[in-house]
């Protein structure tokens, strides 16, 4: 995910992106051939392992990197600052990203040598304890946990946290656990956070423990919390507004200088101890990142690989016209791989209510086209549905085809339209105005005149994307969208995007799909306090929204950086799109 992991994959979906070392198969486009043959095969997409932990992988220290040593320090070099580094208002996957080694929270993701994730106890003994179906969640404390000036890290901390998300002041994190916390989306109405001295009678706390209870069952509630927004913050050292500026570590880092949009220094926080800690090693002396930075420029001295830049990391992707070289030149540096997000083309259910005329347009699609213009397979692997191989419960499945032919196929899409009689329909195709997605438009256009459809194109301004795209009125029939779980489960996946009760301005049903089937099975599927059960019902679910013809699947996005080679274990962070800073080393 605000800038959430969602708005993340807007903001960077027409790009060509990459990430973790999650190396998922794929082919079909890597050369130019990608048009006219229409039978490329193309692999599944590897799906990683997304297991419920126990007390006792909850305990610490985290496993060692084989060969890695601790000292050094690591630059970073970004283009931007980040937004936010206050907990609460973290939302946002590059804010995530620095403040893992900062902010710990109730429970987090052990990452394996496989790419495997393991939910497990963070700052909590274990990953919850659930009553009432879901309704009722509780959480212990670890002993040792201390804030960066020694002090204990207590249930007043953590329910404080919970508390100030419902403050004013505090309008970009995440929404969620408020709402289940008073059962209204106006959550503020109810509570309007701790300043005033008053503490929410939804949450309990007893001697090191911390109970809440929600007013609709959360099976899932323990993967929600490991989400930032929902980070400790010390009642004591609560600045408000001014905590943005520097939050207090209870993490391995604490923050040493921030010159806002120019450089942040993060050093060792001598109060984490890595015995209660089971996700983060922590390598590295120093981070100290530069902001500024122009992701060419960040690209091409981490290419150049002098002096300082060796023990460099992109903190951006690697851009399109750099591709190429970093992975000839420097493909020993480079690291990529599956991230969170999904891309999509939306087909507008309202308009286009014959279910056989959005068949066609999927049909036709050119999907290896459109990847080969946005990087090839640096792009992503084929995608045959909405749910990413990263979330638990994933599927493989090809309702559609695609991996078979990604090239599409016209001449089907054709005799699809000849039997529904729909010969000519017309369809809008919007686009998003920059070079890049205008020669998509071209492919696009062309595949569907093959067809038999008459096609309408409509440029549309980037920085008004999303509000014309997202109007329940818009004149469009087909227009890209990205999407990435908030959390590894299929709630945050399918609930916001294909539940019909959120159809309205500005909301994610994009493709305004009112399926009584489907809001059954996604009722059913939160509801299942199995979450073993329940990510097969997700799973399952993932097929039955594809079968809607309410999208066309496009890729499952990849993201692709680049270090300097004084640099080991370099990986990307599969929950934030990102370089892994706590499992990284300096060399030499």
């Amino acid at each position: 995910m605000s800038f959430s992991r969602r708005n993340f994959l807007i903001a960077t979906g027409v790009a060509a992106a990459s990430s973790s070392v999650l190396t998922a198969c794929s082919s079909g486009d890597s050369s130019s051939n990608t048009g006219s043959t229409g039978k490329q095969e193309a692999a599944t997409a590897k799906a990683t392992v997304v297991k419920i932990g126990t007390a006792e992988d909850s305990k610490g220290p985290a496993p060692e990197v084989s060969g890695a040593k601790k000292g050094g320090k690591v630059s970073l070099l970004n283009d931007d600052d980040f937004s936010h580094l206050d907990p609460q208002r973290i939302y946002y996957a590059w804010n995530s990203l620095a403040a893992i080694v900062i902010s710990r929270t109730l429970t987090g993701y052990k990452i394996g040598d496989d790419n495997s994730m393991t939910l497990v106890g963070d700052l909590a003994t274990d990953v919850g304890t659930m009553k009432d179906g879901g309704k009722t969640w509780s959480f212990t404390l670890k002993d040792g946990i201390k804030w960066e000036d020694g002090s204990d890290v207590t249930v007043d901390d953590v329910r404080h946290g919970f508390e100030r998300a419902f403050a004013t002041f505090i309008t970009e994190g995440a929404v969620y656990v408020q709402q289940w916390l008073t059962g209204s989306s106006d959550f503020r109405k109810s509570y309007s956070g701790p300043f005033t001295g008053k503490h929410l009678k939804s949450i309990e706390t007893s001697g090191k423990t911390i109970t809440f209870h929600l007013s609709e069952a959360r099976p899932d509630f323990n993967y929600v919390v490991a989400m930032h927004s929902y980070a400790p913050t010390p009642v004591k050292k609560d600045t408000q507004q001014n905590y943005d500026k520097k939050p207090v570590s209870n993490g391995p880092y604490k923050i040493k200088s921030h010159v806002t949009d120019k450089s942040m220094v993060l050093v060792r926080n001598e109060s984490w101890d890595p015995a209660t800690d089971p996700i983060r090693n922590a390598y590295p002396d120093e981070f100290d990142f530069t902001f500024g930075i122009e992701q060419l420029t960040a690209i091409d001295r981490l290419l150049a690989d002098s002096g300082p830049d060796q023990y460099a990391v992109s903190w951006r992707t690697i851009p399109n016209e750099r591709i190429a070289k970093a992975t000839t030149q420097a493909k020993d540096r480079v690291f990529e791989g599956l991230g969170n997000g999904v891309s999509v083309y939306w087909i507008n259910t309202t308009r286009i209510t014959d279910k056989k005329v959005r068949e066609a347009i999927i049909k036709a699609w050119p999907t290896a086209a459109i990847r080969q213009l946005q990087g090839g397979t640096h792009r992503g692997d084929y995608a045959t549905g909405f749910m990413s191989p990263l979330v638990a419960g994933y599927e493989s499945q090809d309702v559609w085809g695609k991996l078979k032919n990604p090239a599409g196929d016209p001449a089907a899409a054709k005799k699809i339209l000849e039997e529904a009689g729909k010969t000519g329909a017309k369809v809008v195709y919007a686009y998003q105005n920059d070079p890049v997605q205008a020669k998509i438009k071209v492919v696009v256009e062309q595949a569907l005149k093959k067809a038999g459809f008459e096609v309408v194109t409509k440029p549309v301004d980037s920085t008004t994307w999303y509000d014309e795209t997202g109007k329940i009125g818009n004149p469009f029939d087909i227009y890209w969208g990205g999407w990435g779980s908030d959390w590894p489960t299929g709630f945050s996946v399918f609930q916001p995007c294909f539940d019909s009760k959120v159809i309205a301005d500005g909301g994610q049903n994009y493709s305004h799909l009112k399926d009584p089937a489907v809001d059954a099975a996604i009722k059913a599927a939160t509801a299942e306090p199995d979450q073993t059960k329940a990510n097969k019902m997700w799973g399952a679910l993932d097929k039955q929204v594809t079968e809607t013809a309410s999208f066309v699947p496009d890729v499952y996005m990849k993201r692709i950086y680049l270090h300097g080679s004084k640099l080991g274990n370099v990986k990307m962070d599969p929950n934030f799109d990102g370089c892994m800073l706590y499992k990284l080393y300096v060399k030499s």
